[in-house]
C-alpha cells in the first residue's frame, strides 16, 4: 500500500498471498510508476477486496503502470474504483490480466473477477480517466475490459480480449464532455456490449474482419506465468499473437503507438521483431548484428549492444517518433567484436528526453538497423 506516496518508482516487484490487494494506491498518491511488477494470489477472507493492483478508492492522478501482470487474484486483477475523489487519470501500457476471481487452487472465488475495472463508484458519479494501451485480458471470470458504472473518459488502444466471461462492457453513459475510444483493439469469440456512443475504429469485430483460430500462432496460454527477462520485461510468449497471413496485420488505425510495416496490427501484439532492418539489400549478410536494447523501458540510462564482423565506423543516433535527431550516441571505428554504447535518456543538448517511444539507429557501412526503445522518468 502506498498511503499516501507520490513521484515513487517500483520495479521489478511481485506482490503475492497477501490478505488484501497486491498492490494498492491511496490517500493521494499521484505520479507513481509501477514497471514490470506482478500481483497474483492475493485473497481476502471474503473475497471481495483482494485485487492485483488498484489505483483506488482515494488515489491521486497522474500514476502509471507498464509491463505489468496480475493473475488468480480473488476480486480483480485492476481495481479503479472511486470514494471521494473524482477526475483522476491513470495509464497503462502492455499489461497482462489473467484468470482473475479464482483463487490460487484454482477454484472460482465469490469476488468480482473481472480483468481491468475502470472505475465505477458507490455513488455511480466519478471520473475515473483511463487509458490503457497494448493490454490483454483473458480467462477472467466475469468480464475482460470492465467499464463498471465509471462515468470518465475511457480510451483502450490495441486491447485483446479472449476467453473472459465477458470480453468487452463498455456500455454505460458517461458524463458530460468525456468520451470512449476503442480502437485497433481484439476479441477472440463474443465481443461483448459497448455503448453506441463510443468511438471505434478498425476493431477485429467490426467490417470487413473475421476473426478465427487461424489468425493466431497460438491459443495456449503455456508460459503467461513465467520468468520474466533479465531486465524485467514480460517473457516471449505465441500466445495470441498473429500468424503470418493473418487479415488482422498492417490493418489498424495509426494512433501515435509504434508498428511495424505500412500500418499497425490489431491487438495487443504487433507483428514483426523489435528490431527492424533497413538500408542497403546488398550489405554483407551477417557482418552486423544489434541486439534488443537493456533495460527497456529505460529511466533514463540504457545499453545498446552490437557485434560487427569486420572493423569499421558505426553511428548510433536517437530519434523521436517523428524523425527528429534527439542525440548521436556514437560515432567511432571500431574493431570486429562485440560492443556496447549507452544512451543516458538526454538530448544533445544535456536536457532530458520526455517520456515515450524513440528510434535508436545503428549504421556500420551501408547497414542500418533499428530499435525501438521506451524511455520512462
Amino acid at each position: 500500500l502506498i498511503d499516501p506516496g507520490s513521484y515513487n518508482i517500483i520495479e521489478f516487484c511481485s506482490f503475492y498471498e497477501n490478505r488484501d490487494t497486491g498492490l494498492q494506491l491511496a490517500n493521494g498518491a499521484a505520479y507513481n510508476k509501477i514497471i514490470n511488477c506482478d500481483s497474483y494470489n492475493n485473497t481476502d477472507p471474503g473475497h471481495g477486496n483482494a485485487d492485483g493492483f488498484a489505483p483506488k478508492l482515494t488515489v491521486g492522478t497522474g500514476n502509471y503502470f507498464f509491463g505489468c501482470r496480475a493473475w488468480q487474484n480473488s476480486d480483480d486483477g485492476f481495481d479503479g474504483y472511486l470514494r471521494d475523489v473524482n477526475n483522476v487519470e491513470t495509464i497503462l501500457e502492455h499489461c497482462w490480466i489473467f484468470m482473475n476471481g479464482y483463487l490460487a487452487n484454482g477454484s472460482p472465488s465469490s469476488g468480482n473477477g473481472n480483468g481491468f475495472k475502470m472505475g465505477g463508484s458507490e455513488n455511480r458519479d466519478l471520473s475515473h480517466n483511463i487509458t490503457l494501451k497494448n493490454c490483454l485480458a483473458f480467462d477472467n471470470r466475469v468480464k475482460g475490459f470492465d467499464q463498471n458504472n465509471n462515468r470518465g473518459s475511457m480510451t483502450i488502444y490495441h486491447g485483446s480480449s479472449y476467453r473472459n466471461g465477458t470480453n468487452y462492457s463498455l456500455n454505460q453513459t458517461l458524463d458530460s464532455g468525456k468520451s470512449l475510444s476503442v480502437i485497433n483493439s481484439l476479441a477472440m469469440g463474443t465481443v461483448g456490449p459497448i455503448g453506441s456512443f463510443a468511438v471505434q475504429q478498425t476493431n477485429s469485430w467490426m467490417l470487413p474482419f473475421t476473426v478465427t483460430s487461424s489468425d493466431f500462432v497460438s491459443l495456449d496460454t503455456t508460459g503467461v506465468r513465467g520468468p520474466r527477462k533479465p531486465d524485467g520485461s514480460l517473457p516471449d510468449v505465441p500466445f495470441l499473437r498473429l500468424a503470418a497471413g493473418s487479415g488482422l496485420i498492417d490493418a489498424g488505425t495509426n494512433v501515435g503507438t509504434p508498428y511495424n510495416g505500412v500500418a499497425p496490427d490489431i491487438g495487443a501484439f504487433e507483428s514483426g521483431g523489435p528490431v527492424v532492418s533497413a538500408g542497403d539489400d546488398d550489405a554483407s549478410p551477417g557482418s552486423f548484428s544489434v541486439f534488443q536494447n537493456y533495460p527497456n523501458p529505460s529511466n533514463p540510462e540504457t545499453t545498446i549492444e552490437f557485434d560487427l564482423a569486420v572493423r569499421g565506423e558505426v553511428t548510433i543516433r536517437v530519434y523521436d517518433l517523428s524523425g527528429r535527431l534527439v542525440k548521436e550516441v556514437l560515432r567511432r571505428e571500431l574493431a570486429a567484436g562485440r560492443h556496447r554504447a549507452r544512451w543516458d535518456g538526454s538530448d544533445a543538448m544535456g536536457r532530458r528526453a520526455a517520456s515515450g517511444t524513440y528510434l535508436a539507429v545503428v549504421q556500420h557501412g551501408k547497414q542500418k538497423k533499428t530499435l525501438k526503445l521506451q524511455l520512462l522518468k
